[in-house]
């Protein structure tokens, strides 16, 4: 059974509202658990507003955030699927669906970046990377929005041959420079090594991995723990008002490369907006996060 044009745009219609109103369930147990350990006050009330928050946006079906950010997807496709009708077109069709039904409506964020016109469409837009599942008989749709906060202070930068103190400084800097203005405490993904683009690619990535995840390669994995326990020291706490609790988690791709290295690292805020469903090859729907 082929998967449909309009089961897409449905999909991506859905996982971009579903973002949008609720913070991932992983994502409010790590706020849960770090507010009784958080030894600022008002870092541990700013957790708890945002857990209030994250449950009011979801049993009354607001918005999280009025920052919607612009429309981010990742889809993998399985060989074995077979298609009846467009995909690319099915995705800009869900988006564009989403936006006119969205109750409450969403903000305007979509920029032309020469006019400064701001919109519901625009050229390129959603974003969507594509890549393949080998032997797969389902489609995989990850909903990511970026909104202004995070994709500010995303940063990258190409080494020779560097060590692992100096990516880890590397990672530390950007997180310095950013401060507060990510909304913390956030999810700091990291890629390193392949190209400039794939390097990205890979922060975004690891941005997008679940909580709890052991990192298979133990050389980061270590790196992961270190930058975690320093980015917490750094003191900037829960949206800025000092404390333990800047960041979640630290999540950290690698690739092999040339004597260039480079090294990318990807943010997100509080709300971690990651959504994900899977179209089977048989029309099955799983919702997935």
């Amino acid at each position: 059974m082929p998967i449909t044009a309009e089961q897409i745009t449905q999909v991506t219609a859905d996982l971009y509202e579903w973002s949008l109103k609720k913070v991932p369930d992983d994502t409010k147990a790590a706020l849960a658990r770090a507010a009784p350990r958080e030894r600022n006050p008002t870092g541990r009330q700013t957790l708890a507003i945002m857990l209030k928050s994250a449950d009011a946006a979801e049993h009354s079906g607001h918005l999280v955030c009025s920052d919607v950010g612009i429309p981010t997807y990742s889809v993998k496709i399985g060989t074995r699927v077979r298609f009846d009708g467009p995909v690319r077109q099915a995705i800009v069709d869900g988006f564009a669906r989403m936006a006119a039904r969205s109750d409450p409506p969403i903000l305007k964020m979509v920029t032309n970046p020469l006019t400064h016109e701001r919109g519901h469409a625009g050229k390129d837009m959603p974003i969507v990377s594509f890549d393949v599942v080998d032997g797969a008989d389902y489609m995989d749709i990850v909903c990511a929005p970026k909104a202004m906060g995070t994709g500010r202070w995303e940063a990258a930068q190409i080494f020779v041959y560097p060590t692992l103190e100096q990516i880890e400084a590397f990672v530390l800097d950007t997180v310095l420079q950013c401060g507060s203005q990510v909304c913390p405490p956030m999810v700091v993904g990291v890629g390193i090594g392949g190209t400039f683009d794939h390097a990205a690619r890979m922060a975004k990535d690891a941005v997008l991995r679940p909580f709890g995840q052991v990192n298979p390669e133990p050389l980061l994995e270590g790196m992961e723990a270190r930058l975690l326990a320093a980015i917490n020291e750094l003191g900037f706490g829960p949206m800025g008002t000092g404390g333990d609790t800047t960041a979640m988690a630290v999540h950290a791709n690698y690739a092999a490369s040339h004597g260039f290295v480079p090294v990318a690292v990807s943010l997100n805020c509080w709300i971690n907006r990651r959504t994900h469903a899977r179209i089977h090859g048989d029309g099955r729907v799983e919702r997935i996060e």
